[in-house]
Parts: structure tokens; C-alpha cells; sequence
């Protein structure tokens, strides 16, 4: 009898994980203010992230996407409101054995820049596994009225994190998506990604988010009794901008998002299954096969000039689910 494929099943994918976020899109003048600032003080910084803190634990521990809504925007947002839904409908009555989450030996990277939004990054160790991992959140602020909002996160190890450049004060230099003197754009990242993961090429060094994601896709789509299609786009506007730090050396440290659709269908007589995080999502039924929908950010240093680009790290989640 043949062997039924587990629709829905994430694809054993090398290494998994890592993000920051950074810059906003360029000098972007707002009711006139044109003055270049620091984006937030310290003191509103560390209130912004004991807020966030707060909500995201009650969220986490009632499974409650509302609890924390107002807290996460961006592709954070993304992946962590669908998460939320997903294991609420598993589990309605939320975690009873919850561990809060604590960040620990926290820094504040706060750039100067005019207008809106404005942003700033924290660098911090968590008290959950991966151990020896930095969690690094960047934090964005749309307008005078808005709350700080988490947008991306992901964690690197300390050891991979380039030195940013910083003013007199202390301030970091935030890089403007257009990027001029850069190998790649900012706002050219995400395709860049996404045609690279269906075409391959040379703006990527080799590893587990470029040559060796590509290469599992690649096999993936191979497998007995399974076909697997995958659509991937860009996600650069609004809260999904890519945000940039200048670095020492002179190039930048990229934080961008992508979409990535992947359809599996299984061959004509066998049956279909789905996972549990997956059916919690999923509209329709999956008779013959599933469309899984997955928000991805990703860390990148991008040299200044020319040459390859090196993503750091890489954190995806699925955010939807449809059956046919």
C-alpha cells in the first residue's frame, strides 16, 4: 500500500531562524517636521519594550491574539498573530505551564532621522532556547498618535553580529532603502531573495538560507507521491519595509520580508492529510491537496560596493492555509 504523504508537514529546511529589524523608507516628512531627531529617547525605548513584554506574555499564556494586537505589526506580527489563532484552536483554555519571557542584558540601538516612522532596535538574551542566541526586535512607531509596535524579530548569534556605526552620542546611522553604494538596495533585497530561491545566481554567499533552502526546495519538489509548487514574492511596503543599519565597515545590516506560497498535491488515489498548526488555519477542505502561506523575514549584512550579500539568519511562520 502506498505510503500516504503528510500534507502540510514543514519542509526539514537546514537551520531555521534569525531577524532584526532597522531603518525606515528614507527621509519621510510628516506635518512639516524635517528636523533630524533621535527616534526615541532610552527611557522610551525600555517603556516600549516592557510594554510590548506584558502583552506578549498574556498573549502567549491565554493563546489570545487580541491581547497582544496592538503590540506586533509588520511580518512579526504576521507570523505571531497566526501562531496565536492557531494553537488557541488546539488549545482554547491557553498554556497553564506558560514560562514568561525575559529579556535580559538588553541594549538599545536608536538612530536619528527625520520624520516618520520612526524606529529603533533592541539587542538582548532570552530566557529560551536556543541558548547563546541574541534576540534582536526593532521596534516602529508610524506617527505621533501610534503605539511602539515589535515589527521584526529574529535571533543571531553574537559572534555574527556586525559593529554599527555610531555618532558622537552614540547613535546609530540608519541606511535609506535606496541604499546607493551598496552591492544590493535595500528595497531591492526581497526580490532579490525571492528570485534567487526559484533561479539561483550570485548575489547570495552559499548557506543554510540561500544555497541550502534553495537546494531542499528543490528536492522537495521531487518527492514520491507529492507534487510541490512553491510562489515567493517580496514584502517591502508599509509595516513590511526593509530597514537598514549602516555598519563600521561602511556597508549595512539589512532587515527585509518575504511571502512565500507553497502548494502540495498528492497523486490521484492516495489520501491527504494535514497537520495540526496547519488544519487550524485552514479554509476548505483538503481533499487533494494544500495551499500553506508563510511570512519570512530575514537579516542580512550587505557589503558596501560590490559583492555577495550574507543573510544571518532567517524566521518564517505560517500565517494561512487553504484545501481543495
Amino acid at each position: 500500500m502506498s505510503r500516504v504523504p503528510r500534507l502540510g508537514r514543514p519542509v526539514s529546511y537546514a537551520a531555521a531562524v534569525a531577524v532584526l529589524s532597522l531603518t525606515a523608507s528614507g527621509c519621510v516628512t510628516v506635518h512639516g517636521e524635517r528636523e533630524v531627531v533621535r527616534t526615541a529617547t532610552r527611557p522610551e525605548a525600555a517603556r516600549a519594550l516592557k510594554d510590548f513584554l506584558t502583552a506578549y506574555n498574556k498573549a502567549d499564556k491565554a493563546y489570545d491574539p487580541a491581547l497582544n494586537a496592538s503590540r506586533v505589526t509588520g511580518p512579526l506580527g504576521a507570523i505571531n498573530q497566526a501562531g496565536l489563532k492557531a494553537r488557541h484552536v488546539q488549545n482554547p483554555d491557553g498554556n497553564s505551564r506558560y514560562v514568561p519571557l525575559k529579556l535580559t542584558d538588553v541594549t538599545y540601538s536608536i538612530p536619528k532621522k527625520a520624520g516618520w516612522p520612526r524606529w529603533f532596535v533592541v539587542d538582548a538574551e532570552a530566557n529560551r532556547k536556543p541558548h547563546g542566541y541574541r534576540w534582536l526586535i526593532a521596534f516602529t512607531r508610524a506617527d505621533a498618535d501610534s503605539l511602539w509596535e515589535a515589527t521584526y524579530l529574529n535571533l543571531v548569534q553574537p559572534d555574527r553580529l556586525p559593529e554599527l556605526k555610531k555618532d558622537a552620542d552614540g547613535h546609530v546611522e540608519p541606511v535609506a532603502v535606496g541604499g546607493s553604494g551598496l552591492a544590493v538596495a535595500p528595497r531591492r533585497l526581497g526580490g532579490e531573495y525571492t528570485a534567487f530561491l526559484k533561479s539561483g545566481g550570485d548575489a547570495f554567499e552559499p548557506g543554510p538560507h540561500t544555497t541550502q533552502w534553495k537546494a531542499a526546495r528543490d528536492r522537495n519538489k521531487r518527492r514520491l507521491g507529492l507534487a510541490v509548487q512553491y510562489i515567493d514574492e517580496p514584502r517591502d511596503a508599509g509595516a513590511f519595509a526593509p530597514l537598514g543599519l549602516r555598519t563600521k565597515d561602511g556597508g549595512a545590516l539589512v532587515f527585509f520580508a518575504t511571502h512565500h506560497y507553497e502548494k502540495q498535491t498528492a497523486s490521484k488515489g492516495l489520501n491527504v492529510t494535514v497537520d495540526a498548526d496547519v488544519k487550524a488555519l485552514m479554509k476548505g477542505e483538503a481533499k487533494q491537496s494544500v495551499m500553506l502561506e508563510r511570512v519570512s523575514n530575514q537579516v542580512a549584512l550587505d557589503p558596501e560596493g560590490s559583492g555577495k550579500v550574507k543573510i544571518l539568519s532567517r524566521m518564517q511562520g505560517l500565517v494561512g492555509a487553504k484545501g481543495e
